[in-house]
């Protein structure tokens, strides 16, 4: 295997993609010896980056990728100067930067340092959070032990490992500066190599936010594409895939190189399994000092570590096996600075005599091809081994099989030493294949204390009163009784903008979803006989949904003794703006007509990546048990908004001490099996998904904007007024209730079979999202939009790629493909598909991009 050094090398490790792919790297001398090129199977980008200083795909000295990071760090202090640079701190991303962004603070000197993550930790609330919207694993959690640690005045340095397009920093800034806003920004990475565009694209956004943004880099270029890299990358990834298949690779073309004989002893030990030879190292480490900076790393915590790692090193040397003159410290995943500093150490402690080699386990799929002038030459693939909170799946070790490694230091914290760790094919069993000697040191996880509970406000300090719920006709065209809502009126304000303009800024991370509209979509006479058609025909199905989700919630939760012995629970009804609402409604019409209760129906704001409107549930807490409340929705897709209502409730109960809420979502369709509690799980044309406001009582969507939503404000929304003539929300709640009478034999036995059947979600729409998002070459499950309703959203609000539909399906489609015919996006028929339909939303747009890869078709 090359052994990859920061010297000039024989064969650059980007040469076999750039001969075979036309991919040019230019740029600052030296760019190549930080970076090779590898390939990967997607059809959007056909290259990957792969750094050769950084630790994680590369195996390499401990002691350059360190001094990579701090020699940045150094500079970040040059230009702050040690003023700014003591006020100072350092957020590092996870997973590929934790400990690039160690060694910056390193460098920087007294500076504290946090790292994303993507590991959720009980009793932690977050301090904010971001997506990186084309990763593998997209969101971000900020898990700080002290709240106040980003919430100083000083420069705020972001750490990535390169800087190609500028989103994530941007998506990063502007979530953070709308919490903690700062003067000034310093982005660093160890190249950037982004357009032009985007360079002038972050200038700009540093002036809308009044804030100075500088870039810090070891180096910058350009990679040159060839127009049709994508289908040669494609091309060449069959080939490649076809020939391992031929010789008996693995599944992405990686070499099995055949076991090494030596093996050492397995110190006796209750997790490791005799099939698993591991000498388990009791590193002793400090008690209480963390295992990074998942949770803030201090100057203080760094001179601990400083102290014990002579110590620590010299544990791990006396268990090496004698001999030994190739050694590779290898750690798990966001896991990086404990064992890189361990493998800094123990370099020190062997010497010339021994040569140390560092790198990570990692979650990101690459293709393996066995060349010298490839980077990654081999793989080794194994399962996911710390009970990851996006379920299971494989994860990856790069250059270690065929590495000549005599034997391997595996470093991962306490919460990664499972029974899948030690199992057969697990990373220890996967180790044991390709070296004489594995060891085991386990970093005890650091867990802060549970955040707790605010002391009660002074009664001088009382929050505000929260307004009373707007209702008809001031605010919707619904009657007074059929819902309150939880929102504050913003109908004076101008919020539409054109769909492409708002496409290009959410895709660009210029700007979120919901702080623009999306302007009106206004029917046609022949869409409008469709939908009417569509209600005549859909009526009774829709009703028999609705008393079948209305049923089942008051036999779990209506009829229930009360919690002070007496009255039996009554539900309150708190439907999702705006798709929810609808079904809210007729809920609640449902209940008064078959059983005379009187059920309160609200409905409040739930925005992804934001979470539900906070204010909303203070004033539903103040005024109902949190236990009686029953959120509803209209259906489910892939069940993103049903795991974003999980996770809201959570934090709000965490962060207000309010308990009792169940985030428990009842929907009126649930095609992705994504809750427990539904009026069917089929998937078909809901009337009330064929339109926009005038079906919805005339409410926009909701909006969260910095300028017009303050922390005492609930989110915001329209009444738009002016369509009052095109308006159907009465109109479809009258015709799906006249329809209530006759389905009552069929809602009762429909509810026994649901209630003694075994509900439990399998989450088959996420999987099948995941599924088309790679297949289809996306990358981005935000992007994806399964079922008949989510696809009617991506044509009316959104800049459509094309539509997946079903094979024969019939007049549940007739508006989808009136639609996509009147905004010339394909329907492509397929085979077995799990939904009616699958909306796509372009995967690149920019205003003249009509191609998967961005780019505009144009013709010869």
């Amino acid at each position: 295997m090359n052994d990859v050094r920061v010297t000039k090398n024989v064969v650059w490790s980007g040469t076999w993609v750039a001969e075979r792919l036309g991919v040019e790297l230019a740029g600052d001398d030296g760019l190549r010896e930080l970076l090779g090129l590898a390939l990967r199977r997607n059809p959007r980008r056909a290259h990957l980056l792969v750094s050769n200083v950084l630790g994680k795909h590369v195996p390499q000295r401990p002691s350059v990728v360190r001094r990579s990071g701090y020699e940045l760090g150094l500079r970040v202090r040059e230009l702050l100067g040690p003023e700014e640079a003591a006020r100072a701190v350092v957020l590092g991303y996870a997973e590929t930067a934790t400990a690039l962004g160690h060694c910056v603070a390193d460098g920087l000197g007294d500076a504290p340092y946090l790292h994303s993550t993507r590991r959720p930790v009980a009793g932690t609330a977050p301090a904010g959070g971001f997506e990186e919207s084309h990763s593998h694993a997209t969101s971000h959690l900020l898990l700080p032990e002290d709240p106040a640690l980003l919430a100083g005045a000083g420069a705020l340095v972001l750490v990535d490992d390169e800087f190609s397009t500028g989103n994530t920093v941007l998506n990063t800034v502007r979530a953070l500066h709308a919490r903690y806003p700062r003067e000034r920004y310093v982005v660093v990475a160890l190249v950037d190599l982004r357009a032009p565009a985007d360079r002038h694209r972050l200038d700009a956004f540093a002036r809308e936010i009044g804030a100075r943004v500088d870039l810090v880099t070891a180096a910058s270029g350009t990679v040159r594409l060839p127009d049709d890299v994508l289908e040669r990358g494609r091309a060449l990834v069959a080939e490649q895939e076809a020939a391992a298949a031929r010789a008996g690779r693995d599944a992405q073309g990686a070499p099995v190189p055949a076991p090494r004989r030596e093996r050492a002893p397995a110190t006796p030990a209750t997790s490791d399994t005799p099939a698993t030879p591991v000498t388990r190292v009791d590193l002793g480490w400090p008690e209480g000092l963390p295992d990074g900076g998942r949770h803030g790393f201090t100057p203080a915590h760094r001179a601990r570590l400083e102290a014990a790692l002579p110590g620590l090193a010299e544990r791990l040397a006396e268990a090496l096996p004698a001999g030994a003159r190739r050694v590779l410290v290898l750690g798990f995943e966001e896991l990086m600075y404990a064992p890189l500093a361990l493998g800094v150490a123990l370099e020190g402690r062997l010497g010339s005599g021994t040569e140390v080699r560092y790198s990570t386990t990692t979650r990101s799929p690459v293709l393996a091809v066995d060349d010298p002038g490839y980077a990654i030459r081999t793989r080794l693939v194994f399962p996911a081994h710390d009970d990851p909170a996006d379920g299971p799946g494989d994860r990856y070790a790069y250059n270690v099989a065929g590495g000549g490694f005599d034997a391997v230091v595996a470093v991962v914290d306490s919460a990664a030493d499972t029974p899948a760790l030690h199992a057969p094919g697990g990373l220890l069993a996967e180790l044991a294949a390709h070296t004489g000697h594995v060891l085991l040191a386990v970093v005890p996880s650091y867990t802060p204390a549970p955040t707790p509970v605010p002391p009660p406000v002074p009664a001088h300090q009382e929050p505000p009163v929260l307004p009373e719920p707007l209702r008809g006709p001031a605010f919707s065209s619904y009657a007074p009784d059929d819902v309150g809502w939880l929102l504050q009126d913003l109908s004076d304000v101008t919020l539409e903008a054109p769909t492409e303009e708002r496409e290009e800024a959410i895709q660009s991370g210029g700007a979120h979803y919901a702080e623009s509209l999306p302007v009106e979509y206004q029917p046609s006479e022949r869409y409008q006989e469709l939908f009417r058609a569509a209600l005549d025909a859909s009526a009774a199905r829709v009703a028999l949904a609705v008393g079948t989700v209305t049923e089942t919630v008051l036999a779990e939760r209506g009829h229930a003794p009360g919690r002070d012995g007496g009255r039996p629970g009554r539900p309150v009804l708190v439907s999702l703006a705006r798709a929810g609402t609808p079904v809210g409604v007729l809920m609640r019409r449902w209940a008064r007509q078959r059983h005379g209760l009187d059920l309160p129906h609200y409905a409040v704001s739930i925005v992804r990546g934001r979470g539900i409107d906070a204010n909303a549930l203070r004033w539903l807490a103040a005024h109902h048990d949190p236990a009686d409340v029953v959120f509803v929705d209209g259906w489910t897709g892939k069940g993103a908004i049903t795991r974003e209502l999980a996770e809201a409730v959570r934090k709000f109960e965490q962060a207000e001490g309010v308990s009792g809420f169940s985030p428990e979502l009842a929907v009126l369709a649930d095609p992705g099996s994504c809750v427990r509690t539904y009026g069917t799980r089929e998937d078909y044309l809901i009337a009330s998904a064929c339109l926009n406001s005038t079906v919805s009582g005339l409410i926009s969507r909701t909006v969260l904007r910095a300028d017009l939503v303050g922390p005492d404000d609930y989110h915001g929304a329209k009444f738009y007024r002016e369509l009052a003539d095109a308006d159907v929300s009465r109109d479809f709640v009258a015709a799906v209730a006249a329809r209530f009478d006759e389905v009552r034999e069929a809602v009762d036995l429909q509810v026994k079979e649901i209630l003694s059947a075994d509900r439990t979600p399998t989450w088959e729409g996420w999987a099948a999202v995941e599924r088309i998002s790679e297949e289809y070459g996306i990358h981005d499950v935000n992007l994806v939009k399964p079922g008949v309703g989510e696809t009617t959203r991506v044509l009316l609000r959104r800049v459509p790629w094309k539509v997946l539909a079903r094979a024969g399906a019939g007049a549940d489609l007739d508006h989808v493909r009136l639609l996509a015919a009147q905004r010339g996006v394909p329907v492509e028929e397929v085979d077995g598909l799990p939904y009616t339909c699958v909306g796509l939303i372009h995967p690149r747009y920019t205003r003249g991009a009509t191609g998967a890869d961005g780019k505009a078709v144009t013709d010869a």
